[in-house]
């Protein structure tokens, strides 16, 4: 997999997600597998780049290569400053947000709202492409809603436009992430266009990331919620593409490691107070399922201290040990 001029470890990467991939997930996902991570999308309104969250968000000091990040907006000359500003901050790829479908994106005609206006895509993907001299890609869903499914038009203008690598959710905007991810859509758009084809959407093991590069013919898959609390998803990915045989699940001493570096890097990053907060969701992602971790999760988000959470979690996972070196899922046990 090569995007412009970086040859990617492997074809599986991990999706932006809004309050998700901040740089400690990224660099995380990138340890465990992942061949590339793109960040969570910025704003390309000049007004917020001084603000701490933007800056937060640009921010790749020690993060493998290549450094991909994602803009959104809806205005041709703002994008196209936001990709300059990104770059001079360190970005080696920029990757187009015209996929989201949360309402106040789509309220100011971004993310996938741009879907219905395929001249103003145009506009956004040439002035954007001529603005910097790295890889430009794009994130599309398959259209704005069932009635008007335009991947394929949007995809053949993207490569028109020099777009060198295209992504695609396998839902419309309607749809959101309800119902099943529509494959043959993203295998239609790959049939018609010769840059590369990632495909998104409900790819949450080995088999299907398997299935789905067969089924559709797409370059690379895109991971995004499947891979919350389970990073190593896609060193499992890649070593069952490679071997067709799975990895053993990781131990709950690996995942204990794992869970208290990922929290002590949020708060890091974020500072303790903010990291703590963060930290909530991604423990709750991690501990998802397993026996008696409803209790465990809801006397998490009651804890205002690092010295608190941390001693809960490895007192959870030291549980989690009593009953074998493996997890032990909630259903698993009631079986």
């Amino acid at each position: 997999m090569q995007i412009g001029p970086y040859k990617l470890k492997n074809n599986l990467i991990v999706a932006p997600m809004a309050g998700v991939t901040d740089r400690p997930f990224r660099m995380l996902c990138k340890r465990l597998g992942a061949g590339m991570a793109v960040s969570e999308m910025v704003a390309s309104n000049s007004l917020l780049y001084g603000s701490e969250k933007t800056k937060r968000r640009a921010n790749h000091e020690g993060e493998a290569d290549p450094i991909s990040v994602q803009i959104v907006g809806a205005d041709p000359k703002m994008l196209a400053q936001a990709a300059r500003y990104n770059v001079d901050a360190g970005a080696q790829i920029i990757d187009i947000n015209m996929g989201c479908p949360a309402k106040k994106i789509c309220n100011v005609m971004a993310g996938s709202a741009l879907m219905q206006n395929e001249k103003l895509v145009a506009e956004i993907l040439k002035a954007v492409v001529s603005a910097v001299d790295v890889p430009v890609t794009l994130k599309i869903r398959t259209g704005w809603d069932k009635l008007n499914r335009n991947a394929i038009n949007i995809a053949q203008i993207a490569e028109a436009s020099g777009i060198q690598a295209l992504a695609i959710h396998g839902r419309t905007r309607a749809c959101a992430y309800t119902g099943d991810a529509e494959y043959d859509t993203i295998t239609a758009v790959k049939a018609k266009i010769n840059i590369p084809v990632i495909a998104n959407g409900d790819i949450t093991t080995p088999e299907k990331a398997r299935y789905v590069l067969q089924q559709t013919g797409a370059d690379a898959v895109m991971i995004g919620r499947a891979a919350q609390g389970r990073p190593w998803l896609f060193r499992e990915i890649a070593h069952f593409l490679a071997t067709g045989e799975h990895l053993p699940p990781p131990k709950i001493s690996e995942i204990q490691s794992v869970l208290n570096a990922h929290v002590h890097e949020l708060y890091e990053f974020y500072g303790e107070h903010t990291g703590l907060r963060v930290a909530r969701k991604h423990i709750s992602w991690y501990t998802k399922g397993l026996a008696g971790s409803a209790h465990f999760r809801h006397q998490m988000n009651q804890l205002e201290s690092v010295e608190e959470q941390l001693k809960a979690v490895n007192d959870f996972f030291e549980g989690q040990l009593q009953m074998g070196e493996s997890l032990q899922y909630a259903d698993a046990l009631a079986a």
